[in-house]
């Protein structure tokens, strides 16, 4: 019944791109995959492959049992899209959750009540009430950041867990944290002078860094996945993430053979962060 959740600070870092490529390579190597889409932009659907006109989803109305909401999608994955909400409404429902955070617990938790299953939520940007709810399920939390200067200023905050508050319960999750390290340039010298205090920072909590890779872009804008690591590039970055995430799962299963990835264009195992 393990539970990641993805999260950043601030948006677009690419955190829906890396849950939805994460949540199918997990469940491409044989697990039961849900994704839970915590976002009112409502965007996880469409990397994952379902069309725009598909609308409703588990927070059009948190009282309806939630598998009617679920949907099976062409990457393998079950999902429970945000759905398409009104502005008022998705405060509405921030609020009942403040409130009642069990609205979404109890729901999370009948989820991941067969142990065979993984959860995967992804979470907008900063502390919200979904998250809030449920953090206390949470085996990892993957926070997304940029190989740039924006994200650089808030390592020290990454790195003291402060980044989710400073409550009791942020200080527990805090030592589930793990970062990842999105869109980076090894030929820039920013990028690289990033990735390489982010090591020196977070030591094994920098648990993966992805490439910046047209092949990603293009990949997206033709709602497909780059799910072979033979491609390399970013492609490899995204399957050695998923190796890392899983390996800090609880009662992971044992990994599958290994697959020969292809060198050459690699954050992670150019910066010797690849074990």
């Amino acid at each position: 019944m393990p539970v990641i959740a993805f999260t950043s600070p601030k948006g677009g870092v690419g955190k829906t791109t890396l849950a939805a490529h994460v949540a199918a390579l997990l469940a491409r190597r044989g697990h039961r995959v849900v994704a839970l889409d915590l976002d009112p932009q409502n965007a996880l659907r469409l990397h994952l492959g379902l069309p725009l006109r598909e609308e409703e989803g588990l927070f059009t109305d948190l009282s309806r049992p939630w598998r009617q909401s679920l949907r099976e999608t062409p990457a393998g994955v079950g999902l429970l899209p945000y759905g398409t909400v009104e502005p008022r409404r998705a405060m509405e429902n921030a609020a009942a959750l403040l409130d009642n955070p069990e609205l979404l617990a109890a729901i999370a938790r009948d989820v991941v009540a067969d142990p065979a299953t993984i959860l995967v939520l992804d979470s907008p940007p900063g502390p919200t009430p979904p998250l809030a709810a449920l953090l206390p399920l949470v085996d990892v939390l993957a926070v997304v950041l940029l190989a740039d200067a924006g994200s650089a200023a808030m390592l020290p905050l990454v790195a003291s867990g402060r980044v989710l508050g400073r409550g009791t319960l942020a200080s527990r999750v805090a030592g589930r944290l793990a970062v990842v390290l999105n869109q980076v340039d090894l030929d820039s010298p920013l990028s690289k002078a990033v990735l390489d205090g982010a090591a020196r920072m977070l030591g094994d909590r920098l648990i993966g860094a992805v490439a910046r890779d047209e092949a990603l872009a293009e990949a997206l804008a033709d709602k497909r996945l780059l799910l072979s690591p033979m491609e390399g590039g970013a492609a490899e970055d995204l399957h050695a993430l998923a190796d890392a995430i899983a390996a800090r799962l609880p009662a992971s299963p044992a990994a599958p053979p290994a697959t020969r990835r292809r060198g050459g264009y690699s954050a992670l195992s150019e910066w010797g962060l690849d074990s």
